[in-house]
C-alpha cells in the first residue's frame, strides 16, 4: 500500500505543528469534537430535507474515549462519515494558502501562534499526537475506509470495518517530554474540563465513560448496629455538555470575552470581533440573535466568492448556513447566527410563505447593526476609524445601489478625510464645524489625500477658512452625487462646479476681464483645437497659473474610474468636459498676452505648455511628452 504525500505546503506547516512548540496545544479536542459536530449537523440536514433517511434527531452523539494502555484518544460521531474520495480531499491539504508566510515569520522569531490563523481544524490532533488514525463509513455506504498518518511524512487509505457510518479520529499521544505533560491528555477529567472549556455549546451530547462512586451497604453492621458503608465506585456513561447553544443562554450568564471566543472558533477568524450584539426578541415573530462585527475583512471579501449571510437555525437547529435574507448588502460583513422558532425546519422549500416573518428579521437587526455603529463612532472612535477603513467601501456601495434607498440607514456612518482636521470625520461632523456664512460642503476628488492638498482649486477654498473633505476612494464621488446633499447643505466639487466664493466687486470685475479678453480666450482655445472644451478665465485660482476643470455630469475622477474598466472599448468610455481655467492675475497670463500680440506661435506654444500644466496638476496623462519638453525648452 502506497503512502501518499500531503500537498508541499500542508507538509511544510504540518511539520511546524508536530516540531514547534505551542501554548495551545488543548485545542486539539475542541476541534476534532467541531468536527464531530459538524458532520452530524450534515446528516441532520439531509434528515429533514429528504425523507427517504430515516435517522432521528436523538440518536446523534459524540462519544470521547481513553484508553490509558494503548495511549489512545478516541473521538466518535455517527455523522455523515467521508467515502475514500473524501479523506483524500478532507485530510490531505491544510487548506490555507499562507502556511510559508507563517513559517518564515516563525522562523524570524515573530511572535505568531498557528491556532486560529489557519484552517488547521484536524490536523491540531499533531499538537498531542504521534499517530493519528481516522476511520470512516460515509452515510448510504457499504464500505469503510481507514486513513493513517504518522506526521508530515505522508498518510495511507486502506479499506476497513465499521459497524455503521460516521467516523472515529484515535489519537496516539506522545510521550511525556521535558516540555509538555502529554500524559495529561489520558485523563478523564481532564477531558471532561476541556469539553466543557471550548464545547460546552456543541448540541449533540458529548458522551464519556467517567467514573463515579458513592457509599454504599456492604450488609455488615457497625459495632453500634447500624448498616456498615464503603466508597464503591463504577464507570457510568455521562452526557458532559450541557447541550444550550451559546446563543439561547442567558445574557447574565455569557460574557464577552465568551461570545468573542465562540466567535473565533465558530467563524474561524484569528481577530476578535470589535462588537458582539445579542437580541433576544419576543412579538409577531420570536427570536433571538448573537451578531459579530469582524475586526478585519476576509481575504476575498471584495470579491464575488464571498459568500454572505447568517446561519438560521429553527430552536437550535441549523436550517441555513448563509442566508442572505437576514441582511442587507450593505451590511454584508456581519456574521453570526440568528434562531427562532417561529421558523419551518424546510424553511429553503418555502421561502415564500415565510418572507414577512423573515423581513421583521431582517428589518430589527438592521436597526441593531446600526445603532451599534453609532455606538462605537461615539464611543471608541479609534476601533470604529478601523473598522471604517476595512468596511467604509461597503457602506458607500450600500448608499450608492437602488439610487440612494439606503442613503438615511447610512449617511452618518460613513467619513472622509478631512483637509483641515487630517482626519477622517463624518458628514455630520463637517456640517457641525461649518463656518458661518459657508452654505456648501466642499469636496475634492484625487488619487490621495496629499494630492487632494496639491490641487490648485482647493487654495481659494481653504484661504475662506473652509474645510475640504477628501475623495480617495473609487465610491467616494458616486456616493456624494446619490445623496446629492447632506442637512440639505449641497455637495460642490471644487474642481468642477462655480465656487462663488467672490466679493460681488470681484465678480464684476472678473467679468469685465474676461469680456476684454475674448479675443485672446478664443484664440487659446482654437490653439488647443479638441483637447478642451473651453477656456475661461478662472475665478478660483490665487497663486497658481492655470488649473483644469471639468464642466457636466463627468468628473475627472469618474472618467478615470470608467477607463479602469476591464475590456471598456476606447469609443465607449465616458469622458469629462475639460475647461481650462487660466489665472488672469498671474505673470503668465501677461506673458501669454504679450505673446499674442507679438508672436503668434509662441503664443500657440505657450497655451499647449499651459493645458499640460494643468493636465499635470490634475493627475490626467499628457497627450505627447516629447513634444510638450520641446514646447518647454523653446521658451528658453
Amino acid at each position: 500500500m502506497a503512502k501518499k504525500q500531503f500537498k508541499a505546503e500542508s507538509k511544510q506547516l504540518l511539520d511546524l505543528m508536530i516540531n514547534s512548540i505551542y501554548t495551545h496545544r488543548e485545542i486539539f479536542l475542541r476541534e476534532i469534537i467541531s468536527n464531530a459536530s459538524d458532520a452530524i449537523d450534515k446528516l441532520h440536514y439531509k434528515s429533514i430535507t429528504e425523507s427517504d433517511v430515516p435517522v432521528s434527531r436523538e440518536d446523534f452523539r459524540i462519544d470521547v474515549k481513553v484508553d490509558r494502555d494503548a495511549r489512545t484518544v478516541t473521538v466518535s460521531d455517527n455523522g455523515i462519515g467521508m467515502t475514500k474520495e473524501d479523506m483524500d480531499a478532507n485530510l490531505g491539504v491544510i487548506a490555507h494558502s499562507g502556511s510559508l508566510d507563517f513559517k518564515k515569520n516563525l522562523e524570524e522569531g515573530k511572535d505568531v501562534d498557528i491556532i486560529g490563523q489557519f484552517g488547521v481544524g484536524f490536523y491540531s490532533s499533531f499538537l498531542v499526537a504521534d499517530k493519528v488514525t481516522v476511520v470512516s463509513k460515509a452515510y448510504g455506504q457499504d464500505q469503510a475506509w481507514v486513513w493513517t498518518s504518522e506526521g508530515a511524512d505522508g498518510y495511507t487509505v486502506k479499506e476497513g470495518e465499521r459497524d455503521s457510518f460516521g467516523t472515529d479520529v484515535i489519537m496516539h499521544i506522545r510521550e511525556r517530554d521535558e516540555n509538555e505533560d502529554y500524559d495529561r491528555y489520558l485523563d478523564d477529567y481532564t477531558l471532561e474540563d476541556l469539553v466543557k472549556k471550548y464545547s460546552d455549546y456543541v448540541r449533540w451530547p458529548i458522551h464519556m465513560e467517567l467514573e463515579k462512586g458513592d457509599m454504599e451497604e456492604t450488609g455488615e453492621k457497625n459495632e453500634d448496629g447500624t448498616p456498615k458503608k464503603e466508597w464503591r465506585t463504577h464507570m457510568e456513561d455521562t452526557v458532559v455538555n450541557s447541550m444550550v447553544p451559546i446563543w439561547q443562554r442567558d445574557k447574565s450568564s455569557v460574557t464577552d470575552d465568551d461570545c468573542k471566543a465562540f466567535y473565533k472558533e465558530k467563524f474561524h477568524d484569528y481577530e476578535e470581533p470589535i462588537s458582539v450584539i445579542r437580541v433576544n426578541a419576543e412579538g409577531a415573530v420570536s427570536y433571538k440573535a448573537m451578531l459579530f462585527i469582524p475586526k478585519v475583512a476576509p481575504y476575498n471579501f471584495y470579491s464575488r466568492e464571498f459568500e454572505p449571510g447568517l446561519q438560521l437555525y429553527s430552536s437550535g437547529v441549523m436550517i441555513m448556513d448563509k442566508c442572505k435574507d437576514l441582511l442587507p448588502d450593505c451590511f454584508r460583513f456581519v456574521k453570526g447566527i440568528v434562531d427562532s422558532p417561529d421558523l419551518s425546519l424546510n424553511i429553503s422549500r418555502e421561502m415564500l410563505q415565510h418572507d414577512r416573518q423573515l423581513s421583521m428579521i431582517r428589518s430589527n437587526l438592521e436597526k441593531k447593526i446600526k445603532n451599534e455603529l453609532e455606538r462605537l463612532l461615539k464611543d471608541d472612535r479609534e476601533t470604529y476609524e478601523g473598522f471604517h477603513k476595512n468596511f467604509g467601501p461597503q457602506l458607500k456601495y450600500g448608499i450608492v445601489e437602488d439610487w440612494g434607498a439606503r442613503a438615511d440607514l447610512l449617511k452618518d456612518l460613513i467619513m472622509f478625510h478631512s483637509m483641515e482636521k487630517d482626519k477622517p470625520i463624518t458628514l455630520r461632523e463637517y456640517v457641525d464645524g461649518m463656518k458661518e456664512g459657508q452654505d456648501k460642503i466642499f469636496y475634492a476628488s484625487a488619487e490621495s489625500v496629499a494630492r487632494a492638498k496639491q490641487i490648485p482649486q482647493a487654495e481659494q477654498v481653504r484661504d475662506k477658512g473652509y474645510d475640504i473633505i477628501c475623495l480617495t476612494e473609487e465610491l467616494d464621488e458616486f456616493t456624494l452625487r446619490t445623496l446629492r446633499n447632506y442637512d440639505e447643505k449641497p455637495f460642490c466639487d471644487i474642481n468642477s462646479n462655480d465656487l462663488d466664493l467672490g466679493t460681488e466687486e470681484e465678480k464684476k470685475a472678473a467679468d469685465t476681464k474676461e469680456e476684454e479678453s475674448k479675443d485672446l480666450l478664443d484664440f487659446v482655445k482654437e490653439s488647443l483645437g479638441d483637447k478642451v472644451d473651453s477656456v475661461k478665465l478662472s475665478r478660483k485660482l490665487k497663486t497658481h497659473a492655470v488649473c483644469l476643470s471639468s464642466e457636466g455630469d463627468v468628473s475627472f475622477e469618474m472618467e478615470k474610474y470608467f477607463a479602469n474598466i476591464p475590456g471598456a472599448p476606447e469609443s465607449e468610455r465616458v469622458k469629462a468636459k475639460r475647461v481650462l481655467e487660466i489665472n488672469a492675475n498671474h505673470p503668465a497670463f501677461a506673458a501669454l498676452e504679450k505673446a499674442y500680440k507679438d508672436d503668434k506661435n509662441k503664443a500657440k506654444a505657450m497655451s499647449l505648455i499651459m493645458l499640460d500644466q494643468a493636465l499635470l496638476m490634475a493627475g490626467m496623462p499628457v497627450e505627447d511628452m516629447l513634444r510638450y519638453s520641446e514646447s518647454v525648452f523653446k521658451l528658453f
